[in-house]
């Protein structure tokens, strides 16, 4: 069989291709995206030594950027994808926003307070640290999304619709006086608006995202968000989207899927697995509820947006204090894999008494997926690393003893282990996705 110069030049091109592909790790059939869950504990400005605080925690954030820097493919590791399943600082404006002033909504009388103590502790500390851990991690060029949390809007109020009863808490608690029915006419119902401040430093047109090829669409200002990466011999679509994304958000996220067909989807957002792995809000934090021509339930976003496009297959979340997991089929009988992790409570490195609420800071945890896609069957090594102790949860055997009983003390230790360090076998990926 004779072969034309045309054809030798595009064998030479395409060998030339796999070779580039295979030096750059982008052919590695081994690679891990990292998860950030939230850092607002780490970022208070109030939670550092200037402020009396026994510990440094923007030393400890500053670590974990940069843990995830010296990891990432451009530098020798296999990190490949970095997502932020927000609440990246602690602070807010107490108050209305205009926005939502202007479409009649009002404060309870006792809306929070505390997110007012010192407004420049927000301006002056939190959000320029910040921007200096992700300098480090936007440096390496490796391609990272950041979607907003409760925290990261500009405002934050208690809705005069729904106030604060204190003088009826007992209703809800059990008889070791814990609050274990959780009444929205109670408790109180929380919400948000305005995202300049997130927008100051994760703008689509600011230096992390602007021009760079792997950033190919966004919405409401890069508070929503979308990525491509290779890895695995397979090219990846992120989406990083809003809590409790509204209509408009989902349209957008509906669009950037229909021109992206038939690549695999991981969905990063804020807000979408309790700690028991039900798919439902926070109470007191039901925006669905408290603004619905703007947000929708979990539920609804499940069914009328990730159920119905199949190259979805995975979701990832934090805000709730602890972690969970869960797997259902789509509409099409296909797997869609949920998990939600978020450890800001978390706080041994300044605890002295085991059997107290620890000091909530998150002692430097965080999540590294490792992708295997050697295997017939793919598989996702998941892993919990703190880059505080320096150690993954299985090599510390006080690991349990540590958080189990503020996390999910229904749990014995193999099993609150268990939570943190586990396997996923991607059982129809190949199916989907063996013609990307």
């Amino acid at each position: 069989m004779k072969i034309s110069i045309a054809q030798v030049i595009s064998i030479l091109v395409f060998s030339t291709f796999l070779t580039a592909c295979k030096k750059d790790g982008v052919d590695d059939q081994i690679f891990t995206i990292a998860v950030i869950p939230d850092t607002q504990n780490m970022v208070d400005f109030s939670h550092q030594n200037s402020e009396n605080y026994p510990i440094d925690s923007a030393g400890m954030f500053i670590q974990q950027m940069q843990y995830l820097a010296d990891n990432t493919n451009v530098r020798g590791g296999d990190i490949e994808f970095v997502t932020s399943v927000g609440d990246v600082w602690q602070h807010r404006e107490n108050g209305v926003d205009p926005a939502h002033a202007n479409r009649g909504l009002t404060a309870a009388d006792d809306s929070p307070k505390k997110n007012s103590k010192n407004k420049n502790g927000i301006y002056d500390f939190e959000i320029p640290l910040a921007k200096r851990g992700y300098n480090i991690l936007a440096e390496t060029g490796i391609p990272f999304s950041v979607v907003p949390g409760n925290h990261d809007y500009d405002w934050y109020w208690r809705d005069s619709r729904f106030p604060r009863q204190r003088d009826r808490f007992d209703e809800l608690r059990d008889e070791r006086g814990r609050i274990v029915r959780f009444d929205p006419t109670i408790i109180g119902m929380t919400h948000v608006g305005g995202l300049d401040n997130f927008r100051s430093v994760f703008s689509n047109i600011g230096p992390y995202f602007k021009n760079k090829n792997w950033y190919i669409s966004s919405y409401n200002g890069g508070a929503n968000s979308a990525q491509v990466f290779q890895a695995g011999g397979y090219k990846f679509l992120h989406l990083g989207l809003e809590m409790q994304s509204g209509d408009d958000v989902l349209n957008w996220a509906q669009e950037v899927i229909d021109a992206n067909i038939g690549i695999p989807t991981i969905i990063s957002t804020h807000d979408f697995l309790t700690t028991d792995g039900e798919r439902k809000q926070r109470i007191n934090a039901d925006y669905s509820r408290v603004d619905p021509g703007y947000h929708k339930a979990t539920e609804e976003i499940w069914e009328e947006f990730i159920a119905i496009n199949d190259q979805i297959f995975m979701v990832l979340s934090g805000h709730n204090h602890a972690q969970s997991r869960r797997t259902d089929d789509n509409s099409f009988g296909h797997k869609v894999y949920q998990i939600m992790a978020d450890y800001q409570d978390r706080g041994q490195s300044l605890r002295s008494d085991p059997d107290k609420f620890p000091i909530p800071l998150s002692d430097g945890w965080l999540r590294l997926m490792e992708f295997n896609m050697e295997k017939d069957i793919p598989l996702i090594n998941v892993r919990t690393y703190s880059t505080y102790y320096k150690k993954f949860s299985y090599e510390i055997p006080e690991y349990a003893l540590w958080y189990k009983k503020w996390e999910h003390p229904e749990l014995t230790d193999e099993e609150f282990n268990a939570m943190d360090h586990f396997s996923i076998e991607l059982l129809d990926f190949r199916e989907r996705f063996n013609k990307n």
